[in-house]
């Protein structure tokens, strides 16, 4: 069983940037994919971005933070990572990252193809 753990998050003014990290227990080998979703209090689970790898490797992003955010792993460290530049008050929410095996391109943004979370951490943008 895969443990996913995340970290970086925090209280952050606007404009301002935070480096989100999340490192699986275990080296994840073959065709695997890790995304990063968000969940602000009433609203639903939003995809944010996705790394995967299938042979090469392709990134995916949200549109609401595409140009702002940007998603990078390193393998030696079992870890991916969510830079997040220029954020806006509507980026606060629980930000959770997951793993999923095998995943298609039209599968990565959608939360329930993924077979393993972390439990998140949140990001709270403020002045």
């Amino acid at each position: 069983q895969v443990q996913l753990v995340e970290s970086g998050g925090g209280l952050v003014e606007p404009g301002g940037s935070l480096r989100l990290s999340c490192t699986a227990s275990e080296r994840v080998s073959g065709s695997y994919t890790m995304g990063w979703f968000r969940q602000a209090p009433g609203k639903e689970r939003e995809f944010v971005a996705a790394f995967r790898r299938h042979g090469g490797t392709t990134t995916y992003y949200g549109d609401s933070v595409k140009g702002r955010f940007t998603i990078s792993r390193d393998d030696a460290k079992n870890s991916v990572y969510l830079q997040m530049n220029s954020l806006k008050p509507e980026d606060t929410a629980r930000y959770t990252c997951g793993l999923g095996m095998r995943l298609i391109t039209s599968s990565v943004r959608n939360g329930g193809q993924y077979a393993y979370w972390g439990q998140g951490t949140q990001v709270t943008v403020s002045a």
